[in-house]
């Protein structure tokens, strides 16, 4: 019968319940299907790990056996080999697809044991590792789950994903349960309470699995037979045939790769066949193993063909691919093997990180098309150290450049923090673009700020690129308020309570933070609540009063004395669960399920009371909580056991049950509510069904408080150089520091007193890159450690340094070439680096070889002791032979890379008279129009020394006859500046040296340089300082890194002058000069480094020498600036102030006021004051008295600057100011009641009327105002209200009438006061003047109006005076008044003109003009050509019409115009009538013609009186009548009525009228 695994023994449910009877026959068939891709099938380190164990077992013991006889070994290892086909063959398969995994970035073998194995591994699946604690991982074994111990029937389905995965997952497992089963050897046994239909269940199985195995062991049988008589047979006829026996290198096994931790030892294995025997040799990285070169380390050995590489104590350089190559006399043959070893978490060394795969083996890697598939991995547009604040959004990105490139095969991208791999999350996202990776924050927290790692890994050959990201604080909403914590972790979670703990923030607001909030949210809600009342100063607290079963998130806030700040980043959710109830929940299978299972477990025994716990202990304490842990006992029983804790006060010494209502189920429990400063011991009791067992041993003494102490604070920092923008940081740790979580930085400009943060999240290890610094600053840094406990001290300032990259070696030199020869020795010249590596060249080496017929030879040294010169003479050297040369420049920080080889020079003799050519030539000072040039003398100065230079320039692309002097005459100094240039053309430049034998050869050429002013160019500026020191100053904003000052006298180096001094700082210097004088005159000019010729020149001449002097003597002996002398002026009272106004008054300025060469001080009559910001110095005086008649003056000192203001105030001078005091004072007093703040004027209106008015002040309701002229009263209508303080009198048309004496009277109870005008004599003249201007001024434009008499020009005033004086002209000639041609006024509002009778030589241009006195204003007409005739044709018709009615007919009076008359009365009626010609007369009688006749007799006489007569009237005679008079000229008709009344019926109306009133009544 077969045996179960031991894991499997007690608990036969778990198997039979998996082995259900639907899937057995589909399980089996699987197989034998899938027995030898299953290893391919889980990536092969699931199947290396399920090899047989059995196999491994035979083949190992076949091995020991082997020292015996090596014939003795093949029978073995055949045999071992027959038996162990089956697990061979899974073997071969499992190395070959571990190396396939490997290839894909599964380094790490745990990962991918744990990762792949579970779906082969017999094992039950553990829990997801999220849900595990690292210290609850510690103690899981490794090798056993405990599976579901359940006494009910539990129905569990979608385990897998996938019908198909289950049924894979199920196959594999009873295949790896059978390898198991037949190689343990393990017997089954069977429980005693499985149910009959269990029972006859199992039975079936077992019958089933008895036939499976046998079918299986016959199979093998034949399988080892039929090999064995494959293996004798071909040793026969290797045998029979010599050359047979000769074969090839065969790994039997080959190595396998292996990922250790450091400091373990690991053992690489193979084995090989061949014959003659191969010679096995191993290599890393492609190099030999020299065993002799580290002692120790590495230990190899060959027995009996087993060959074995064994590495001892591993550390991180040990990772690397390992290669085992067997070679005889028919080959070589190769087997890799790669070890990675692992750091433990929180070792990362920055170091090693940063090493990239320079660590790691440049290899052939496994693809998916083959092997040795060789791969090269660039970075194009990488990200760069980063900067981020709070809440941003920021992206991490590079462009990933691969060849050979290889479709549809792309490379595993991994991004690290701190050398932990980063996954994806709602804060941060990976992408791939296919060849661009980046990393995107979505909402940056300080928790991101780290080093950030990509890594590109195609097969097992890697890249990777780091970049540091900073995270700054994000802006307070409480100016002053701390930072944001980081890093919130629940630790530990129970049903009651969790621990959050967290890292204290770098930046505290300005004040110490005084603790710290805990916030919680419980999962699925937006609700926030505070878990404390006062702020903790631990980073560590625990949130009690949490809900069983929920989960809940954490957020922490600090708070100082100004305020709260922001909340962290909130923590992953934590349950709150007793953790025995976690371990229940975890220990669920995730083995494959296959259905329903049938749980039985043993009868329940006697109860026994369990034991009392061991090993309790207080493993953490502070002021607000202690937490215990024990360990459960050893008797317990079979039933679940609960803990009671106890407290003893060491003060009372009675023990207390703490948690007697809710009894806990884990071994761990948390205290809450001690008193802080008490002493307490503590034990627990067991409990389960059988009743409480005996308590533990009681803990030590735990005295309730911070166990934790406070870091003590780093030393001995140390500040490097390293870029232009950083600095590395080191520093000593903090001693006895526990739990520390890390390092904060601080930097601070030197002198400015203020210290930023240059990390936001801790950093461990005792060195720190910080960036983003300015270059050329100079800085100092502070370190502070931390821990939960707090924040240490900060430790000391470290000493300051200036940012500028690190010091490297230089650049080579160039363009070597032989500046003289002779027999045996020759002098080379060259050109200095262009890059002096950040320091000054100390010197340099020149290495020559011969050149015989083309072959060069070997380098030999030149010098030992390194030349400071870029100049050398090399001696013993052979004549007429070739030489080449090369020569390296050298700086402290080492030897630079030798220059090019230079051409090949003969050593001979030089017999030339002139000397050779000048070197070293360079250019500075590259202006658009000039530029300066410099050289080196020649080393062969010929027969004669050198007395002269000429220098030559051409442009950069002309021919060589192109060539120009620029001096007539030699110079004598090694320098010339160019002057002439054109803007933007390129030169080069050449220079001959000149001796009495003639001019030698010319110079290498210096340039192309081009004549232009680069942007940001800046010159030499002289500056004096208030000691009267003078200096000359230079700023550049384009220095390279590495550049550096120098300054020069006529480009003479100044490094040596006694009378310079020289400060170099950032990017600027200066040269100041201790005592200025006549030995300074000359050019000075500073000079660059390490920049294409960036330099400045001043030229200290005489003239600017006593310049300069001058300036420094004002600035040596300073004086007060005076902006304003010392003056007077009156005040309002009549009080008189003194006043002078500095330019610039310092804190510490005095005054002395002085008054006739005596002092004066501040007392009853002296008022002093000074103002320091405005710089105004006054004294007040009450009133000057005539002893104050004399001189003033202020004296003033300022620091060393003096100065003094004079005021003379004697004789006329005195006098009036003396007045003009007194009439102040007055008019204050006059103010103090109603009075004039204007006094009375006049004023022209618009309207031509005089205004006369004032101002007035100080009134009140009773105030009266009394207008006068010439003393007599003035009678105003109008009240005035003083609204506006203005008093008017209106005088309109005024004329020579108003003249006379005006006056204005203002009086109350308080006073009164009054104001004249005198308008007579030359101010009524003046105002009359006015008047008339305002009248002119009112003059309208000239018209035109033709009238009977003529034509008449006439212009409306506003009103006229004779004042005003009217003159006419026409066409520019005075018009004489005629009686055809008059002028006048009419209703004193129109001037005018008529010109009667007009005639054509009337025509032209006529002038008004109005003489108000002054001005004349005038105002003209054209009466000319259209006009003209208009006007006269408008003339001569209204002339015309005029006669017309001066002669038409009309009545001139007579008629009226209603007649009464009795009845019988005769009617007389008379009119006058005027016509010429005489008119004709008709009369009307109701509107028709009346002719004369006996009663009604019509008569006109005389042509002039009309008479009409009516005898015995009637009332026939009642009716309108009408006279006509017309003759030539027109007509005109009066209109009258006759009325005839009867009396009777007058009287009879009347007496009628009565009665009808009567009746209507």
């Amino acid at each position: 019968m077969m045996s179960l695994p031991f894991y499997q023994k007690l608990h036969e449910h778990y198997d039979r319940s998996y082995r259900n009877k639907d899937l057995r026959t589909t399980m089996s068939q699987y197989h034998e299907q899938e027995k030898k891709s299953s290893a391919i099938y889980t990536h092969g380190s699931t199947a290396y790990s399920s090899r047989s164990l059995a196999a491994r077992r035979q083949e190992s013991q076949a091995f020991s056996q082997a020292s015996s006889s090596s014939a003795s070994y093949l029978q073995q290892a055949s045999q071992a080999t027959t038996e162990s086909s089956l697990a061979s063959a899974v073997s071969r398969k499992a190395a070959s697809a571990y190396d396939y995994g490997y290839s894909y970035g599964l380094t790490d073998s745990n990962l991918m044991l744990e990762d792949y194995s579970s779906k082969l591994s017999p094992q039950m699946k553990r829990a997801k590792k999220s849900l595990l604690s690292g210290e609850e991982k510690e103690n899981l074994p490794s090798d056993y789950m405990v599976p579901i111990f359940s006494g009910r029937q539990v129905h569990v389905s979608g385990i897998t994903d996938t019908e198909e995965e289950r049924i894979k997952e199920a196959a594999a497992y009873i295949a790896q349960r059978n390898l198991l089963a037949s190689e343990e050897g393990i017997t089954t046994s069977k429980q005693s309470t499985v149910s009959k239909q269990s029972l006859s269940t199992l039975h079936q199985e077992e019958i089933f699995e008895k036939k499976s195995r046998k079918v299986a062991i016959r199979e093998k049988a034949e399988s080892l037979s039929l090999r064995k008589t494959l293996e004798e047979t071909e040793a026969f006829h290797r045998k029979m045939n010599e050359d047979h026996l000769l074969h090839a290198p065969e790994f039997v096994i080959k190595p396998r790769s292996h990922t250790v931790w450091e400091k373990e030892n690991v053992k690489l294995h193979c084995s090989v066949s061949g014959w003659p025997a191969p010679r096995v040799t191993w290599y890393k990285n492609q190099v030999p193993i020299n065993v002799h070169a580290n002692p120790g380390k590495y230990i190899i050995e060959s027995r009996y063909g087993m060959h074995t590489l064994e590495i001892n104590k591993c550390d991180f350089e040990d990772t690397a691919q390992y290669r085992a190559s067997a070679m005889n006399a028919k080959g070589e043959l190769s087997a890799y093997a790669s070890v990675v070893v692992k750091r433990y978490k929180g070792e990362f060394d920055e170091t090693r990180f940063h090493a990239g795969a320079s660590t790691l083996p440049l290899s052939f890697a496994v693809t998916p098309y083959g092997y040795a598939s060789k791969f090269d991995i660039h970075f194009d547009d990488k990200f760069d150290v980063s900067f981020g604040r709070e809440g941003e959004t920021l992206s991490l990105g590079c462009r990933v450049v691969i060849t050979p490139e290889i479709k549809h095969f792309q490379p595993e991208i991994q991004w690290y923090r701190n050398g932990i791999p980063v996954s994806s999350s709602k804060w941060v996202q990976p992408h791939w673009s296919g060849d661009r990776a980046t990393l995107t924050f979505s909402h940056l927290n300080k928790e991101d700020e780290g080093l950030y790692t990509i890594r590109v890994r195609m097969g097992e050959y890697y890249e990777q690129y780091s970049a540091y990201v900073f995270v700054r604080d994000g802006d307070a909403e409480i100016e002053g308020a701390p930072a944001s914590p980081l890093d919130v972790v629940c630790v530990d979670a129970n049903k009651d309570y969790i621990i959050v703990t967290w890292k204290q923030p770098a930046v505290d607001g300005g004040s110490p933070i005084l603790g710290y909030f805990i916030d919680k949210c419980e999962v699925g809600t937006d609700s926030w609540s505070q878990c404390n009342d006062t702020p903790v100063k631990f980073a560590r607290f625990p949130v009690t009063g949490l809900l069983e079963g929920r989960s809940y998130i954490f957020r922490v806030r600090a708070v100082n004395k100004t305020g709260i700040g922001l909340p962290s980043r909130v923590s992953e959710p934590a349950a709150a669960l007793d953790p025995a109830e976690k371990a229940r929940l975890r220990s669920h299978p995730s083995a494959p399920w296959t259905g329903q299972i049938i749980v039985t477990e043993e009868e329940p025994r006697e109860g026994i009371v369990p034991g009392p716990p061991t090993d309790l202990s207080v493993t953490e304490a502070t002021q607000s909580y202690v937490v215990l842990s024990w360990k459960p006992p050893g008797q317990r029983g079979h039933e679940g056991i609960l803990y009671f804790v106890e407290k003893c006060d060491m003060e009372t010494e009675n023990w207390q049950r703490v948690n007697t209502e809710l009894p806990v189920k884990s071994p761990r429990f948390a205290l809450f509510d001690l008193t802080e400063g008490k002493s307490y011991r503590f034990r627990v009791r067991c409990s389960n069904a059988a009743g409480v067992g005996e308590p533990s041993e009681a803990t030590e003494v735990t005295v309730v408080g911070d166990k934790l102490d406070i870091p003590k604070a780093p030393g001995n920092i140390i500040p490097s150089r390293n870029t232009d923008t950083s600095v590395v940081v080191s520093w000593e740790e903090s001693k006895d520091a526990k739990e520390l979580v890390g390092y904060y930085i601080e930097s601070s400009v030197v002198g400015s007193g203020k210290w930023e943060p240059c990390n936001n999240n801790p950093v461990k290890g005792p060195r720190f890159t910080c960036h983003g610094l300015a270059t050329g600053q100079s800085y100092i840094f502070r370190v502070r450690a931390v821990n939960a406990a707090g924040l240490s001290e900060y430790s000391q300032d470290s000493e300051a340094i200036e940012v500028k990259a690190a010091i490297a070696a230089p650049s080579p030199p160039y363009d070597i070439t032989c500046l003289e020869s002779f027999r045996d020795s020759m002098v080379l010249g060259w050109k200095q680096p262009d890059k002096s590596g950040g320091a000054e060249i100390t010197g340099y080496y020149v290495n020559y070889r011969e050149v015989i017929d083309g072959v060069p030879g070997k380098w030999r040294e030149a010098n030992i002791k390194a030349v400071s010169e870029e100049a050398y003479k090399i001696s013993n050297l052979k004549e007429n032979t070739v030489y080449q040369f090369q020569v390296a420049a050298m700086n402290i920080a080492g030897l630079g890379v030798p220059s090019a080889v230079s051409e090949c020079f003969k050593c001979e003799e030089w017999t030339i008279a002139v000397p050779g050519p000048p070197h070293n030539l360079k250019y500075s000072e590259v202006r658009k129009t000039s530029l300066v040039l410099q050289w080196k003398p020649p080393i062969h100065s010929g027969r004669t020394p050198v007395t002269g230079y000429f220098v030559d320039v051409k442009e950069a692309n002309a021919k060589d006859d192109q060539w120009r002097g620029l001096n007539e005459a030699a110079l004598t100094n090694k320098y010339l500046k160019v002057q002439g240039l054109q803007e933007g053309v390129s030169y080069v430049f050449r220079v001959r040296a000149i001796n009495q034998a003639g001019v030698g050869k010319p110079s290498d050429l210096a340039g192309p340089v081009v004549a232009e002013t680069r942007p940001g160019t800046k010159e030499l500026v002289v500056s004096v300082n208030d000691d009267g020191i003078i200096s000359l100053n230079f700023e550049c904003d384009q220095m390279a890194p590495n550049s550096e000052f120098t300054w020069s006298k006529d480009y003479v180096a100044t490094e040596d002058s006694a009378r310079l001094e020289v400060e170099s700082k950032g990017n600027k210097t200066k040269i100041t000069f201790k005592e200025l004088g006549m030995e300074d005159l000359g050019i000075y000019s500073c000079d660059v480094t390490e920049t294409d010729g960036i330099a400045a020149s001043y030229l200290i001449d005489e003239e600017e020498l006593k310049r300069l002097l001058a300036l420094s003597q004002e600035h040596k002996f300073p004086t007060v600036a005076v902006k304003s002398d010392l003056a007077v002026e009156i005040l309002e009272k009549g009080q008189v102030r003194f006043w002078m106004q500095a330019e610039k008054l310092s804190g510490n300025a005095k005054v002395n006021y002085v008054f006739n060469e005596k002092e004066i001080f501040e007392g009853p009559k002296y008022k002093m004051h000074i103002d320091r910001n405005t710089g105004i110095i006054e004294m007040f005086m009450d009133k000057l008295l005539d002893e104050d008649e004399g001189t003033y003056t202020f004296q003033l000192q300022d620091g060393r600057a003096t100065g003094h203001s004079t005021l003379v105030l004697i004789g006329d001078v005195y006098k009036n100011l003396q007045k003009e005091a007194e009439f102040q004072r007055q008019e204050w007093i006059r103010k103090q009641g109603p009075h004039f703040a204007e006094y009375l004027s006049w004023e022209v209106t618009g309207e031509c009327n005089v205004l006369l008015k004032c101002k007035v002040a100080n009134i009140k309701k009773e105030t009266h105002i009394l207008w006068y002229k010439d003393e007599r009263e003035i009678s105003v209508d109008e009240k005035h209200d003083f609204k506006d303080g203005i008093c008017t009198l209106l005088i309109t048309e005024f004329s020579k009438k108003d003249a006379g004496i005006y006056e204005v009277i203002l009086k109350d109870d308080r006073g009164k006061d009054k104001s004249r005008l005198k308008l007579v004599d030359e101010a009524f003249q003046e105002l009359m003047t006015e008047v008339c201007k305002k009248i002119a001024l009112s003059a309208s434009d000239l018209k035109i109006q033709s009238t009977a008499e003529g034509i008449r020009l006439y212009s409306l005033v506003t009103y006229y005076l004779d004042d005003l004086k009217v003159n006419w002209s026409h066409n520019g000639t005075a018009i004489k008044y005629t009686d055809r041609v008059k002028s006048g006024v009419t209703g004193e509002q129109q001037i005018w003109l008529q010109i009667s009778e007009p005639t054509p030589n009337d025509q032209g241009k006529y002038v008004m003009e109005l003489f108000d006195g002054k001005t004349g204003h005038q105002k003209t007409v054209d009466l000319s050509g259209q006009d003209y005739e208009e006007a006269f044709a408008e003339f001569q018709r209204l002339k015309q019409a005029a006669i017309a009615e001066k002669n038409r007919a009309r009545v001139v009076g007579g008629l009226p115009d209603v007649v009464t008359i009795q009845e019988g009365k005769t009617l007389n009626l008379t009119c006058t009538v005027w016509g010429d010609p005489t008119p004709e007369i008709s009369w009307l009688k109701n509107e028709k013609s009346l002719d004369s006749d006996d009663h009604c007799n019509l008569r006109f006489e005389a042509g002039k009186t009309a008479f009409f007569t009516v005898s015995g009237v009637t009332t026939a005679d009642s009716g309108k009548y009408g006279l006509v008079v017309k003759n030539k000229y027109g007509s005109e008709t009066i209109d009258f009525t006759i009325s005839v009344f009867i009396p009777e019926e007058e009287a009879r109306m009347a007496a009628a009228k009565p009665q009808k009133g009567e009746k209507s009544k």
